[in-house]
């Protein structure tokens, strides 16, 4: 569990598509501690995660979670952050 803020790197060979990347999102929600955020980062060939990770979450979470856009980091890749509710 982490009981402070982190990002999960998506971005590996095995990430190389967009369920994958729900499902190693959806853990690392479920591995950080209420009152915190993990920032997923998935790669940038998967496109904008609106497209294919936030209703994903949404449906997994519910009112549970707060997810939001980031940026772009430096590799290309999207960074969303999602805060885990108290």
């Amino acid at each position: 569990m982490h009981d402070n803020s982190w990002s999960a790197n998506l971005e590996h060979e095995q990430h190389t598509d967009r369920e994958r990347v729900l499902v190693d999102a959806v853990a690392a929600i479920e591995h950080t501690t209420p009152g915190n955020h993990v920032n997923p980062v998935a790669h940038g060939d998967h496109g904008h995660p609106s497209t294919y990770l936030y209703d994903g979450l949404a449906a997994e979470f519910g009112d549970a979670i707060d997810s939001e856009f980031v940026d772009r980091c430096g590799c290309g890749g999207y960074v969303t952050r999602v805060h885990v509710a108290e």
